[in-house]
């Protein structure tokens, strides 16, 4: 899925766009998507599936599963969300919060209304702010994110440690299946007690490797003589499109404008 995703980022139809507009429009939706009201975020979340599917052309079956990542998150905190716990189940405050209830010893469960209402905006919250970074995610190559940190003056220690994070996330992911791979062909999941054994000496086995690849790529550096800054040239031109410029700047407005009026 990583790779998936990295070539997705570097072959989508809005790739020619200038990466300092993708970030700035991601990321203004972001704050926005924060401060709205939930039918205002699921209004913000369908026109980025616009943007994602229809103008960036990335597949809809792509994108789906990827927001089915944030939706079973949620699925799983939902009984925390929902579930209220009470010593006396006559008090009012539980007789207006609750839906259904039931008696366990001395303990009240029941289904929360407050719960409930919380659970949606959390829904809409999560779901929205999710479509702003994987808008991010999926038409801004993670090199051009660097480089746009790099012009907004970050400090050097943040990006190379980002650049180096982001190696490695492929360095693991590609040794962990090589070694997956390798323990099926010889039987390793048969049964739970060798599946279990096989687990443990893949974790063994990924902590060395990983050390050996970070020992290697230090030495890689230092012979190529690192100073503490990792320089990439960088020759592609962009093009600025009016027309999706003026789309999400009117956009915005609008959506700035129901926000101030549903308040």
């Amino acid at each position: 899925m990583h790779h998936q995703i990295d070539s997705l980022a570097y072959t989508n139809h809005l790739r020619s766009l200038p990466p300092g507009h993708k970030l700035g429009f991601a990321i203004a939706l972001f704050i926005l998507g924060y401060l709205s009201p939930p039918p205002l975020q699921l209004l913000i979340t369908l026109w980025l599936m616009v943007w994602v599917v229809v103008y960036a052309k990335i597949p809809a079956k792509i994108y789906l599963n990827l927001l089915a990542l944030p939706v079973s998150f949620w699925l799983l905190s939902l009984p925390a969300l929902i579930a209220g716990v009470s010593l006396n189940s006559h008090s009012t405050t539980v007789e207006m919060d609750a839906l259904w209830g039931v008696q366990v010893g001395p303990l009240y469960l029941y289904c929360s209304q407050q719960g409930l209402d919380w659970a949606s905006i959390v829904f809409t919250r999560a779901i929205t702010l999710t479509s702003c970074l994987y808008f991010i995610l999926l038409t801004v190559p993670f090199v051009e994110i660097i480089r746009v940190l790099r012009q907004l003056r970050c400090p050097t220690l943040i990006t190379e440690l980002l650049s180096l994070m982001y190696r490695f996330i492929f360095v693991l992911t590609e040794t962990v299946l090589e070694l997956l791979t390798a323990q099926q062909s010889r039987n390793g999941y048969a049964h739970w007690r060798v599946a279990w054994r096989s687990i443990s000496l893949v974790v063994g086995q990924l902590l060395w490797r990983t050390l050996e690849n970070y020992r290697q790529i230090a030495l890689g550096l230092q012979s190529r003589g690192f100073n503490g800054e990792l320089r990439v040239w960088h020759a592609r031109r962009y093009q600025p499109n009016w027309r999706y410029i003026q789309e999400a700047i009117g956009g915005y407005c609008l959506l700035l404008l129901l926000l101030v009026v549903s308040r």
